[in-house]
């Protein structure tokens, strides 16, 4: 049913739900799991040398522990996970990835770590279900 599932992270408790039923899916269908993270650099502009620089560091730094600890997860149950960091706008990021990869479905929280509402979805979420090409599954 699913060959590869997108799973992008930024390590807020609804992604973290995400990635587990990501990894659920994947076991059950015999799926490997494609993970990312998307620093948000239209937040900070992309510089040379400067603090902005320092902050993006930090984020990669961030998403590589992230990443690394999902695909520690998703190998203990014996389902295969590649990742991937990149910079930019999430959602946008998130449907190229998943056109590059022929993501057979994406599996994403609801909302975000800077998200504040409560149980409303969050403007990456929303972007991703209203603008992807395949399946987007939210939790």
């Amino acid at each position: 049913m699913y060959d590869t599932i997108l799973v992008p992270t930024d390590g807020s408790d609804p992604a973290n739900r995400a990635v587990q039923h990501a990894i659920e899916l994947a076991d059950r269908y015999g799926s490997e799991i494609h993970a990312m993270y998307c620093v948000e650099t239209h937040r900070y502009g992309e510089p040379a040398l400067s603090s902005s620089a320092i902050v993006l560091d930090q984020l990669e730094e961030r998403g590589e522990e992230l990443l690394e600890e999902l695909a520690d997860r998703a190998d203990n149950v014996g389902v295969d996970c590649g990742w991937s960091i990149c910079h930019g706008r999430p959602w946008e990021k998130i449907n190229e990835r998943a056109e590059e990869i022929d993501a057979d479905l994406i599996v994403l929280g609801y909302q975000g770590q800077s998200h504040s509402r409560d149980r409303k979805i969050g403007s990456v979420a929303e972007r991703v279900v209203r603008t992807a090409d395949r399946p987007v599954l939210t939790a």
